[in-house]
């Protein structure tokens, strides 16, 4: 998929890759998409809670070799 932004928050552990990808969102147009990529394992679920609660949507999410790629899309 493609995407518009990009967001590396490898690294970083709970709450930061979310405080980030709201950042990032909030600096974003709507209906543009963002890809966020992470190593903190309990990211998925929060990605997922953050989604439902904002609105935003979860396109997409992987992991390979320990990084987790999520797609993003803004409302």
């Amino acid at each position: 998929m493609t995407f518009d932004h990009e967001l590396d928050v490898r690294g970083l552990n709970c709450p930061l890759p979310i405080l980030r990808t709201k950042k990032a969102l909030a600096a974003m147009a709507s209906g543009e998409k963002l890809k966020i990529l992470a190593t903190d394992p309990g990211s998925l679920k929060d990605m997922q809670a953050f989604a439902n609660q904002t609105g935003n949507v979860l396109l997409a999410h992987s992991e390979t070799g320990g990084v987790f790629e999520y797609l993003l899309q803004r409302k």
